[in-house]
């Protein structure tokens, strides 16, 4: 019993709590993500390619060099190396990173104390510590 009070007081402290629910959001986040990039980023940098979907970026190493799309490609049991869909992971990678650092710089500027505030008032043990040491100095 003592094995799962422990447990049960680990699992409601605040900080595992706010990791779940990260987790959870993450994962939300993720797919929205992969549908911007898919839906949204990729298709204009296609564009300016040509019009070429650049899912459909890829090597035939072995097999039907014939193939016109990678799913035809794959469907014909070629190997293959897919450049166009790690292209599309990188552009996946960016968006997260660029995303994360918009929301980390929006929570450090609410969090960034005010410059209205006053700087906190020195103890005076700290201030008698300064005397002493600037006393100090001056001796040597």
């Amino acid at each position: 019993m003592k094995v799962v009070d422990e447990f049960r007081k680990f699992a409601m402290r605040g900080s595992v709590i706010d990791l779940a629910v990260g987790v959870v959001v993450g994962a939300a986040f993720t797919a929205i993500v992969n549908s911007l990039v898919k839906d949204i980023v990729t298709p204009p940098i296609g564009l300016l390619l040509g019009g070429i979907d650049l899912s459909n970026f890829f090597i035939v190493l072995k097999g039907h060099a014939s193939a016109s799309t990678l799913k035809a490609a794959q469907d014909a049991g070629a190997v293959t190396i897919n450049y166009g869909a790690f292209i599309n992971t990188v552009l996946n990678f960016l968006v997260v990173a660029f995303v994360l650092f918009l929301v980390v710089r929006q929570i450090n500027k609410f969090s960034a104390p005010k410059e209205d505030t006053p700087p906190p008032v020195t103890p005076e043990e700290v201030l008698l510590l300064r005397e002493i040491r600037d006393v100090l100095r001056a001796r040597s």
